[in-house]
């Protein structure tokens, strides 16, 4: 059915994690998973049919459909315009941003809290595929003073079934995560959902025999015909095929081979993946078809994994959905270590947040490519201090960008101190120490306003406007962000910049770091001299009584 909504709004946010505009008022949004390798442009892992406007109202179509939609402007009105599949319900919220996102999270489901100790520091690289080399790592972060409090392994499995660890390489992975847990550590395994097509020459009877008894009993995601439908050729997996999350008995299956993970302490998964149908014809064992889980697939698979781990675990996810804030953490996916990359995850995390996605993160300094400068490395690092989640992270050594890998030492992790020795600069570690430091002492804080998005559905990174509503400068400011209520990040996102324009919304501010108060109502030049990130705590007069800041409202 064709749907149009015509009022007078200027600005149009959302849509899911949107890489390429916060504003994106004008352009045509396709609300579909689709997975892009860095660059993503207008392409996303997790869509939304969720907006909110300047104008006081939100709109959320409730499908899980493939949907168009496009905003136009026409003078002083602008006007959505949609194609929606039979039966969409369309609800509009109206009021504040804060208001806004209560009853679009009450409708689509809170937020699921994290464990605490999921807000503090995040280590990981492909290339850490030994369980020796993983034990180096962490003793070397903490040899620095950078301890974290997660790590991430992903080279763990025998690269067939994604369930068994390849004994060479992790000889005693129970002894690995009893050792990290002693150390106040914890550890998630990727994961992704696949019954993988062997490389030829690769053999493992145990995966073949999984793959034929899925077939056989029907587990994975089949064709109309009935044959097993597989990922096209030419895309990440082409030639596998997929379970079927929508089965129970299948469910059974798939996580009955993994509960040893859990048995032997592991804290959760890295659910990579998701993005894996491109055809509307597949059947499903509930009844649904592709139509339904070109967007469904992805929260399906989420939504088993977070059945299976149970509380006090964690999912650490790249695609989703509506309702992917209950699964509940999420990072932006496939990034290229350059600026214009760094500035397109800012825009992502805030459209995320404005999509009911309040427990984000990003690859520090990206993920892929030639290595980052220390420069940009150290202003994507101080941005993800002051982030829902600080995570590091790198590409396989063999990955799509390894023959322009910036040396020949074969090592791209983006942890400080390979950076350090790339740029022979101590200094990074220094700094690198400092924030991690800043990051502990953010805790309590960031523990207290996780807390408050769960109950609300705020956003824990959030733009300017979602306080300073009625202050129209606010919403033209795209590169600053509340940290939850009380704390304004105005990251560095260019290079070679020493100062930089903040803008103050109403209240009074003080300088994070120096104590300095700024009135709020304008604009000012402050410093920004490597490696300082420019941030304020809100120290009000009576603008805390905004009902997206207070917790009374």
């Amino acid at each position: 059915m064709n749907w149009c909504y015509e009022a007078e709004f200027e600005a149009v946010y959302g849509f899911g994690e949107r890489f390429d505009a916060l504003n994106q008022i004008g352009l045509k949004r396709e609300i579909q998973v689709y997975e892009t390798f860095t660059n993503q442009g207008a392409d996303t892992y997790l869509p939304v049919p969720f907006c909110l406007t300047d104008a006081g109202f939100g709109v959320y179509f409730d499908t899980k459909r493939v949907i168009r939609i496009a905003t136009e402007r026409n003078g002083k009105t602008s006007c959505f315009r949609a194609d929606l599949p039979d039966g969409t319900e369309v609800h509009i919220f109206h009021g504040s941003p804060a208001k806004i996102m209560d009853d679009y999270t009450r409708r689509t489901g809170r937020p699921k809290l994290p464990p605490d100790w999921a807000f503090g520091l995040w280590m990981s690289a492909n290339r850490w595929n030994t369980q020796d080399l993983i034990e180096q790592q962490v003793e070397t972060a903490i040899k620095h003073g950078m301890k974290p409090a997660v790590v991430v392994v992903e080279a763990w499995s025998d690269e067939a079934t994604f369930y068994r660890f390849d004994s060479e390489r992790f000889p005693n992975p129970a002894d690995m995560v009893r050792k990290l847990h002693e150390k106040g550590i914890r550890c998630l395994l990727w994961q992704i959902p696949v019954l993988k097509k062997l490389e030829a020459g690769q053999s493992c009877p145990e995966h073949d025999a999984d793959c034929a008894y899925a077939v056989e009993q029907g587990y994975v995601v089949r064709n109309p015909g009935g044959s097993p439908y597989v990922i096209p050729a030419g895309r990440w997996f082409g030639g596998s095929m997929i379970p079927d999350f929508t089965n129970p008995a299948a469910c059974d299956w798939w996580f009955g081979k993994r509960q040893y993970l859990l048995d032997m302490g592991f804290d959760g998964f890295k659910t990579d993946g998701g993005e894996f149908l491109y055809d509307d014809t597949p059947i499903f064992h509930d009844g649904s078809t592709g139509a339904d889980m070109l967007n469904g697939y992805a929260l399906a698979y989420t939504q088993a994994y977070t059945r299976f781990i149970g509380d006090g675990r964690i999912l650490f996810s790249r695609a989703g959905f509506t309702g992917s804030q209950m699964t509940p953490l999420h990072w932006a996916g496939d990034q290229r270590s350059a600026w214009e990359e760094l500035r397109h995850v800012l825009t992502a995390g805030l459209n995320a947040g404005l999509s009911g996605i309040p427990f984000w993160g990003f690859d520090i300094a990206g993920f892929a490519g030639e290595m980052p400068s220390a420069e940009l490395y150290l202003r994507a690092f101080s941005m993800a201090c002051f982030s829902p989640v600080m995570q590091w992270h790198s590409e396989p050594l063999g990955g799509q960008f390894a023959g322009v890998m910036a040396s020949d030492d074969r090592i791209n992790d983006r942890s400080p101190w390979n950076i350090a020795a790339r740029y022979n600069d101590a200094r990074i570690i220094d700094i690198c120490r400092g924030y991690t430091e800043e990051r502990q002492k953010l805790l309590p804080y960031l523990l207290e306003e996780a807390a408050f998005c769960v109950q609300t559905g705020r956003p824990l990174m959030a733009p300017i406007f979602f306080d300073a509503y009625t202050d129209r400068r606010a919403y033209s400011v795209e590169n600053q962000y509340m940290l939850g209520r009380r704390i304004m990040v105005a990251p560095v996102l260019w290079e070679g910049m020493n100062e930089r324009e903040v803008y103050f919304p109403a209240g009074e501010w003080r300088d994070y770091w120096t104590g300095e108060v700024f009135q709020g109502g304008a604009a000012r030049l402050v410093s920004c001299k490597l490696p300082q990130i420019p941030v304020f705590h809100f120290a009000g007069d009576g603008h805390e009584q905004n009902e997206g800041r207070h917790p009374s409202s």
